[in-house]
């Protein structure tokens, strides 16, 4: 009987995991314990990380692990990272569920930058309302620019206040409209939006907002991740489950099953 392990956190997943219970398969979702009140999930959940490749590897082979899927968030480089490593240590089947990333489009004032540091410098100058999308984990980074006001639109209210010298904090949990977020930006007087190309629909209100309002966007670029079997859709990881042959990824990251 097949026994998948799914890295989740992300709608995709939590999609995943609805599908995998109607199918009645074996399957325990792995969240990295970053949300203090995960959504509930109808398959199995387990929370908190695994101690590195070895600690994969060793969970794997304990919990007789068939199928991994990784659908973990596109930035979610290191979690990602292991588990290629982990399975090709145990020569287990890995299918990452991935979302295609955000692209620029008629009215979108977009300025690429290549990481986190680089979004950092891109806000130099005079002060302005700066929307931080970018969850709790990289707040720190932009007290280098304390000039600003920052909005920071979290899931969870932080345990330590956040440090940045001026800032407001709004506690939300997605997915968000296009109407809710052009009101929040409007409310809040936003003049720049920054955030992370994590795709897929459930945050992408908040692009279609800067567009209807004109502003500008810092938006940060995907991690480079090992090559790795991916796909876009549920249904490929449905079929790729029945399959009887996995082949390892080679060259490029492959795309489709």
């Amino acid at each position: 009987m097949r026994n998948v392990l799914v890295l989740g956190g992300t709608l995709e997943a939590s999609a995943l995991a609805r599908a995998l219970a109607e199918r009645g398969e074996r399957a325990v979702l792995s969240y990295a314990g970053r949300v203090a009140q995960p959504k509930a999930q109808p398959i199995a959940v387990r929370v908190g990380g695994f101690g590195g490749v070895s600690g994969l590897v060793r969970h794997l082979r304990d919990e007789q692990v068939t199928h991994v899927v990784d659908a973990t968030h596109p930035f979610a480089a290191r979690m990602s990272a292991n588990a290629v490593a982990a399975c090709a240590q145990c020569g287990l089947p890995l299918l990452a569920l991935t979302r295609p990333g955000w692209q620029a489009g008629p009215g979108d004032r977009w300025q690429p930058v290549p990481d986190l540091t680089a979004a950092v410098a891109a806000l130099s100058g005079p002060p302005r309302r700066v929307m931080l999308a970018l969850g709790r984990m990289h707040l720190a980074a932009f007290a280098a620019q304390p000039q600003h006001h920052y909005i920071l639109r979290l899931v969870d209210l932080p345990e330590l206040r956040p440090p940045l010298p001026q800032h407001t904090v709004i506690v939300s949990r997605g997915p968000f409209d296009l109407e809710g977020d052009i009101a929040l930006l409007r409310g809040e007087r936003v003049d720049l939006l920054v955030c992370k190309n994590a795709g897929g629909s459930g945050a992408e209100a908040k692009l279609q907002a800067a567009r209807e309002l004109g502003l500008p966007v810092v938006m940060v670029a995907r991690p480079a991740l090992p090559a790795r079997q991916e796909a876009t859709r549920v249904a490929e990881v449905l079929q790729w489950l029945e399959s009887a042959h996995h082949a390892a990824p080679s060259g490029g990251a492959e795309r489709g099953v």
